[in-house]
């Protein structure tokens, strides 16, 4: 079962659900994200985002939402415009982290999904206590310092799979009205619903 902690950031508390670290966790390998993201996507749900501190403690989230981006032929995906030096790491194999800027202040995590040179990605939108993808990568310390670093090797983010097997709902993506009606409407959104 999680515990209940909390901490302060940025001047204001937080209550956060921490998962121990059991010995069945498993560290998802590449041969997870090395898949079609609509298959990686959601089966990031249950999954433990593991985050080592800066005085070396680990913190551990369950992957409550996800939302998947397609490649160039997928109007709401990055990669639609084509390679430049901001997408490139999504056309790495999966298990790369992809995050980039947005108004200014918030950064999205990427997780980059399936081969070479087929741009994929899952936006981690949520996590246990926490939900929108901005206050996701704030309460983890995002920054552009990871873009790029390997979910398979890094010393200082990964994520394990604690055997939770959650109930998946499915919605369209949020904020893509620029993607046209086909797109924005793509059933590529996946959450687990609010416990009562």
């Amino acid at each position: 079962m999680p515990e209940e902690n909390r901490f302060l950031k940025n001047g204001m508390i937080l209550k956060t659900k921490s998962h121990t670290d059991m010995p069945g966790n498993i560290r998802l390998s590449g041969d997870f994200f090395k898949r079609d993201v609509l298959l990686v996507a959601p089966e990031l749900l249950g999954k433990l985002l593991v985050v080592r501190s800066d005085k070396n403690s680990l913190s551990r989230f369950m992957i409550t939402e996800t939302e998947a981006y397609r490649g160039d032929g997928d109007e709401a995906c990055h990669a639609n415009k084509g390679r430049t030096s901001r997408t490139e790491v999504m056309y790495d194999e999966g298990g790369k982290i992809y995050v980039y800027l947005i108004y200014g202040m918030y950064w999205m995590l990427n997780f980059v999904a399936g081969r070479k040179d087929d741009p994929q990605a899952a936006l981690i939108r949520g996590i246990e206590g926490f939900s929108g993808p901005g206050r996701v990568s704030k309460v983890l310390n995002i920054d552009r310092s990871y873009y790029g670093e390997d979910l398979t090797t890094s010393k200082r983010i990964w994520v394990e799979d604690a055997g939770i097997k959650p109930v998946i709902k499915t919605g369209p993506r949020v904020g893509i009205n620029y993607a046209g009606t086909i797109w924005k409407n793509k059933p590529w959104r996946y959450f687990c619903p609010p416990t009562p």
